[in-house]
């Protein structure tokens, strides 16, 4: 007798009740979690489920946006619709606020801050006195996140050491937080980019216009299409064009690049994303691509 393959929907069925499953343990093991919000897909993805968690009931914990100053102004249109909308209570770590208080250098009004996004995460969590912080890392992103542990436990600096994580074989989570220690919960570590959109689709998740192809001017620099605006600046020798092009995730403006594309709706995201094999961060992030260690760098200080 033979059976055929586990439809999509039986897929995503089961990525969705593993991420409740982790969200809740998580809860019922900690006092103060937090969620991590960019604003981005995954997050967004990440809020739904959690929603979803514990529906019908508001979420019994806030979210907390790690604000570098440099943001897309849709996306800080779409996080204000969401807490709205959600009743969700926000907290915002700054990035200029930890520059104002000399607690990381000054790049520049122009300069790339997302490796300043550390301190500012770490502060945020000192202040609220959070002991656990769900982010929405998936382990395609990258080598350094390919690493991570579901639960990955933070010394009392905040830091990660790869070599002292708990083991988690056959699903099994030891998510009790030892005095000083903190964690970082990635529910969405078994889902691809196209798992994440696969269920953008089915569930009606509502995202920031960025995503989606439109008009836009840009400059090639680093061989990535950068977004003219208030952050980027066409620097000598760099001409602005106008092309079609959306985003495969969103970050500092500074840094975070676009790709021409004509997907303006879902299924021709999806579509594109299914014959790609190059990861969102590796194509557009100038942070993580020039060097082999950067993610694993800025995980051992302490970045979610």
């Amino acid at each position: 007798m033979t059976t055929s393959a586990p439809s999509l929907v039986d897929h995503l069925d089961i990525l969705e009740a593993h991420a409740i499953f982790i969200i809740r343990e998580v809860v019922a093991e900690c006092e103060r979690p937090v969620l991590l919000f960019s604003g981005g897909k995954d997050s967004a993805v990440l809020l739904h489920l959690a929603v979803k968690a514990f529906a019908p009931q508001k979420l019994p914990f806030p979210v907390m946006h790690v604000d570098t100053g440099h943001n897309f102004p849709e996306v800080i249109a779409y996080r204000d619709e969401r807490v709205a909308t959600l009743g969700l209570r926000l907290e915002v770590a700054s990035v200029q606020e930890a520059i104002d208080k000399g607690r990381v250098p000054d790049p520049g009004p122009l300069g790339m801050r997302n490796r300043l996004q550390t301190v500012a995460l770490l502060d945020g969590i000192a202040r609220h006195k959070f002991d656990a912080a769900f982010g929405g890392a998936r382990r395609d992103e990258d080598k350094a996140r390919a690493k991570e542990r579901v639960l990955s436990f933070r010394d009392k600096f905040g830091q990660w050491d790869p070599k002292a994580q708990r083991p988690e074989l056959w699903q099994l989570y030891q998510g009790r937080v030892n005095a000083g220690e903190n964690l970082r919960a990635f529910p969405l570590s078994d889902w691809t980019e196209l798992d994440i959109w696969n269920y953008i689709k089915r569930e009606n998740v509502p995202l920031p216009t960025i995503y989606f192809a439109h008009e836009r001017p840009v400059i090639k620099r680093d061989g990535m299409w950068l977004a003219v605006g208030e952050f980027v600046h066409p620097e000598p020798g760099e001409v602005v064009e106008r092309h079609l092009v959306r985003f495969r995730t969103v970050g500092d403006a500074t840094c975070t690049g676009a790709v021409r594309s004509a997907a303006e709706n879902i299924d021709a995201i999806i579509n594109e994303i299914s014959v790609t094999n190059v990861s969102e961060r590796g194509a557009t992030r100038a942070d993580d691509r020039f060097s082999e260690t950067a993610m694993e760098d800025r995980k051992r200080e302490g970045y979610f």
